[in-house]
């Protein structure tokens, strides 16, 4: 199920190859994959998922994110890519979670409003309150 959390970025669980032209026809322009190959069995292959992107005409991203968090380069990559994107970005992982985290972090290094961020993610069904701290110290909004 995709979630629409503005209108830059939308977020969802695993996609395969056969929805890709589907999501370029829903006017998608860029795929972000946060999952790294061979989390489960049954996962398509990243190798996959960027053909079916190139061959609908979508650019796409890996920035794979394994459970043990975030780093600096993951933040700085996923905000390059959101920047670089023509138009609106499907980002997924195994549920979205990682993905709405990662955008989050990514648009608080740009500057972007903690109270902001935080309610979009709610209004897509994210609670990303566990990351608040790292959201304002990014957006230069942390108080000591």
């Amino acid at each position: 199920m995709i979630r629409r959390v503005d209108d830059k970025i939308s977020v969802a669980p695993q996609i395969s190859p056969e929805q890709v032209p589907a999501l370029a026809e829903a006017g998608f322009t860029a795929i972000i994959n946060n999952r790294p190959d061979g989390e489960e069995l049954a996962q398509p292959d990243g190798a996959a998922l960027r053909q079916a992107a190139e061959a609908a005409g979508l650019a796409y991203t890996a920035i794979p994110v394994t459970h043990a968090g975030f780093s600096a380069v993951q933040v700085e990559a996923m905000a390059e890519a959101l920047e670089q994107a023509r138009g609106p970005v499907l980002a997924y992982c195994r549920s979205g979670t990682r993905s709405c985290n990662l955008w989050a972090l990514a648009e608080a290094s740009r500057g972007g409003d903690p109270d902001a961020l935080t309610a979009k993610a709610a209004g897509a069904g994210y609670d990303i309150e566990g990351i608040r701290p790292l959201l304002d110290a990014l957006s230069g909004r942390a108080t000591i």
